[in-house]
């Protein structure tokens, strides 16, 4: 017999039950005043066995973004996308305990959320940065939902899923909301760290590695199942931001995932949103202009990764705030150079969990204090001011105990993690982001200057590189010849110019397995890339991308051909520079051999697209763009659907 048709004992199926016992504690007040919805709301909690009796209590949603199915003990009955949300239902739990532990009633939904790791150099690229937006939608929506919720607890870890939930609370800034970052996995004892991990294929292939040591090290670079990835990327870097922008409580961000002191996190979180509630504070209170302008300072100051110039306005905007451009960018970074050594950056690269135990945010907005930068009157969730939370930490015990378990652990001095100002100055550390422009990117551009190989800057603290133009119309292709399956190979000395590949093109995919590939390749801090896609914070070397405008908006980047001699100027020092086309017809100038240029003639959207992201990229087109944070301007986006002077909004 086929298999879906087999005997089936009817005992085991019921058709009626009797129940929940008890009663709901109505009143004649609530039956003549609430709505339907909300007291059949209450009959749907009982339903699912809440205690009757507590159905009454103030209702709070813990949304994450959750992946995967744990058995009790922890192994996968379903693997995650990632294990940045393989653990965090573990958050979601004990916020819930102790929401009831106060006669709460907790509620719990799932926004799941992809892996920039996984996706790598594949199409599910093309997903990975319009996701973010649908998610904080998909988010709101579910917030929304729960008419009768008093705040949000948002739970979450990596690239996407945590700026999408920074997104959502922000965008509901009426409630009490409280952000929990699910923290970080610990690097393996012995191995590689999982940003060096994901260039194996390209050093086996270039004979840099053998197959046995390939196939080791990609066994073991997590060395815990949970949490975001060991390196300063957009995960933790959207954790660090978070903390800054104060949606999360003291030392939050980058806590070892799956450890009592990360699940404590969850703990305080829930009583932080419950307290918030009952002063009358919310989310809008929390988020003002300077928490963007302490968010954008620590971000210099750690060297986060560039994927927060499109998310840093993006949570703004949720906020309702004025977005912050590049020159605001620019200013902040001009005000304080990087003082933390955290991987993907130097001169040592310490891994994520380092960095929590030298004092994490606190430590660093400590520094930030006594340099008389940081807007100490910015609030947070827990009520206190950031000059109450730093005169706190100081003298705390846990920042005593964090700072003494690295020097017991590790061997490492808390303050070669995180160093003075002073001190990383004089190690030679600048300043985290410059924005070149030029003649291939009047718009302007991004590179993570602070992560340039110090080995080819000039004394003066300027990279200056003149290398001949490699065109790419697609990251295989590009790929492909850095691992020297294609003729001719990569080599010293090359600029890759990889075009098409920003959100009209495919949905700006992130292109880190260029980048890494160059970064442990003998020959890569020889190779310089310009692009219009982005990076991955993880990304390292001469890498310069955003480019505006975008090969398909008509941006000249379009027209670069094979054999071109480009010009890169880096100035480390001023944060300026120029990415420009060099003309070597004495009878033409650059812009004017642009001018005369076709598009390169094989330049296309890209034909694997999906109709979602095509949607996408037109709507953040018209909220601004890349530099706007590919936001959706609804107001402008209604305002340019409208026809025959009737509003469609």
């Amino acid at each position: 017999m086929n298999q879906y048709f087999q005997a089936l004992d009817p005992a085991t199926i019921r058709t009626h039950a009797e129940g929940p016992s008890g009663s709901l504690p109505l009143s004649d007040e609530i039956l003549r005043t609430w709505t339907s919805g909300d007291i059949f709301g209450l009959t749907q909690s009982v339903g699912m066995g809440f205690d009757p009796r507590r159905v009454l209590g103030d209702q709070y949603l813990i949304l994450s973004t959750q992946g995967g199915v744990r058995a009790p003990d922890g192994t996968p009955v379903a693997l995650g996308y990632h294990t940045g949300h393989w653990e965090v239902g573990l958050l979601v739990q004990a916020a819930a305990e102790q929401l009831c532990k106060h006669d709460g009633v907790p509620f719990a939904a799932f926004v799941s959320d992809p892996c920039d790791g996984r996706t790598q150099g594949t199409k599910g690229m093309f997903d990975s940065l319009p996701y973010r937006n649908d998610a904080a939608m998909v988010m709101r929506r579910l917030i929304r939902s729960l008419p009768q919720r008093k705040g949000v607890i948002g739970v979450a870890t990596c690239d996407k899923g945590l700026p999408a939930m920074m997104m959502a609370l922000a965008g509901t800034g009426h409630l009490a909301n409280v952000l929990v970052p699910g923290g970080v996995t610990l690097p393996p004892s012995v191995g590689e760290d999982a940003g060096k991990v994901q260039t194996i294929g390209a050093r086996y292939t270039r004979g840099e590695m053998s197959l046995e040591e390939a196939s080791l090290e990609g066994c073991r670079a997590c060395g815990t199942p949970g949490g975001g990835c060991q390196f300063l990327g957009t995960a933790a870097t959207s954790q660090v931001v978070a903390e800054a922008l104060g949606m999360t409580v003291p030392h939050a961000a980058l806590a070892p995932s799956g450890q009592p002191i990360w699940t404590q996190l969850a703990r305080d979180s829930a009583d932080a949103s419950r307290t918030m509630f009952e002063r009358g504070d919310t989310m809008a209170d929390i988020l003002t202009d300077d928490a963007l302008f302490n968010a954008m300072l620590i971000h210099a100051a750690v060297g986060g990764s560039t994927n927060l110039l499109l998310h840093i306005p993006a949570i703004a905007h949720a906020a309702g705030l004025k977005r912050p451009d590049a020159a605001a960018f620019r200013e902040i970074n001009r005000m304080v150079p990087r003082f933390v050594d955290c991987l993907p950056n130097g001169p040592v690269g310490h891994p994520t969990v380092r960095l929590f135990l030298a004092g994490g945010v606190p430590e660093v907005a400590l520094h930030l204090r006594r340099l008389g930068l940081l807007k100490t009157n910015a609030r947070t969730v827990t009520g206190m001011t950031w000059e109450e939370i730093l005169d706190q930490w100081e003298t705390c015990e846990r920042r005593e105990v964090c700072r003494d378990r690295l020097r017991d652990a590790d061997g490492i001095d808390p303050d070669e993690v995180i160093m003075t100002p002073a001190v990383a100055k004089s190690r030679g550390l600048t300043s985290t982001v410059c924005f070149p422009s030029g003649n291939l990117c009047p718009e302007g551009s991004v590179i993570k200057a602070t992560s340039i190989d110090p080995s080819v800057i000039d004394a003066d603290g300027v990279y200056r590189n003149r290398g001949r133009a490699r065109v790419f119309v697609s990251e295989r292709d590009a790929i492909a010849a850095i691992k020297g399956q294609s003729e001719p190979p990569i080599q010293a000395g090359d600029v890759i110019v990889l075009i098409g590949r920003g959100p009209i093109g495919c949905g700006m995919e992130e292109t880190y397995q260029i980048t890494s590939a160059l970064k442990y390749l003998s020959f890569g801090k020889q190779v310089a890339l310009v692009t219009d896609a982005r990076f991955s914070g993880v990304s390292t070397g001469a890498c310069i991308g955003h480019v505006g405008p975008e090969a398909l908006a008509g941006g000249p980047i379009a027209k670069v051909r094979d054999g071109d001699l480009i010009d890169i100027v880096i100035d480390r020092n001023e944060l300026t520079g120029h990415v420009n086309l060099v003309s070597e017809d004495e009878s033409m100038t650059a812009e004017e051999l642009l001018a005369n240029r076709t598009p390169h003639p094989d330049l296309q959207v890209e034909p694997d697209m999906p109709e979602d992201t095509r949607l996408w990229a037109a709507l953040q087109q018209a909220g601004g763009g890349t530099w706007g944070g590919c936001v959706y301007d609804v107001d402008e986006i209604v305002k340019r659907l409208s026809t025959d002077g009737h509003r469609l909004g």
